[in-house]
């Protein structure tokens, strides 16, 4: 804060103002390389990102992911920089992503509920599900595990410096309506697999029906309760009004 309001008639303070710049200059090399080093992390992927992508990998190769789907995720990675080159550029690199405070603890404790029933709780089922030969619960589950894990994959990417924060708030928007549409072919093939020839124990059906069920409740009110009528709109205020401030 040099340069402003100061005394600058009296020889007594310039020793304390050149100490200050001395510091200042001494201390921007250390700044200097903890934004290397904060821009070095960010090129490499995180664990999370890893488990997804091998999440992604092994479903994949299982043959239990439709084309319609592998498409999804195809184009919502080419429409994601579209709409960040037409619509919502970053502003400004530096900064921090806006919305809500991540160390919130209530935030926390809702996302792992939502990563537990939606990401952990299914792998598990579709785990099982090979032992108990239950090939209708392991194919129809299979679809959102595959959109989650890629889902995930993907908000790690849009945390690069090259998004803007509507960016990092479209892909989870966008991957949680389309994942709707399977957790509804999953419940669905939960109720109807009872007479099926592969379709498990009892115990197991009650166990899938009940997870759909969660899933269905969960997601629906993530995009419906949180993402459309608070997360994303807190978010696009923010770009905004950044937007006005750069234009000003």
């Amino acid at each position: 804060m040099s340069g402003g309001v100061g005394p600058t008639g009296c020889d007594i303070a310039l020793p304390k103002e050149a100490e200050v710049d001395f510091k200042e200059k001494e201390d921007l090399p250390l700044k200097n390389l903890n934004k290397s080093t904060t821009s070095n992390k960010q090129g490499f992927l995180s664990f999370n990102q890893l488990n997804s992508l091998a999440v992604v990998i092994i479903l994949s190769a299982s043959g239990m992911v439709s084309p319609e789907d592998f498409a999804f995720v195809f184009f919502s990675l080419f429409y994601m920089y579209f709409i960040s080159k037409v619509a919502f550029p970053p502003l400004n690199p530096s900064r921090d992503p806006q919305g809500f405070n991540s160390q919130n603890k209530l935030l926390q404790i809702y996302g792992f509920i939502g990563v537990t029933i939606g990401l952990y709780t299914p792998i598990a089922y579709i785990l099982e599900g090979v032992f108990e030969g239950d090939k209708e619960g392991i194919k129809a589950a299979a679809p959102h595990v595959f959109l989650l894990a890629s889902q995930v994959f993907m908000e790690g990417v849009a945390l690069s410096q090259r998004f803007s924060d509507p960016i990092r708030a479209f892909v989870p928007a966008f991957y949680n309506a389309r994942r709707i549409f399977t957790i509804v072919d999953w419940l669905r093939s939960e109720v109807y697999k009872v007479n099926n020839e592969h379709s498990g124990s009892a115990w197991r059906v009650n166990v899938g029906r009940a997870l759909a069920m969660a899933n269905m409740a969960f997601w629906c009110f993530n995009l419906f309760g949180f993402m459309l009528p608070m997360y994303i709109p807190k978010v696009l205020k923010a770009y905004y009004s950044g937007y006005n401030e750069k234009d000003q």
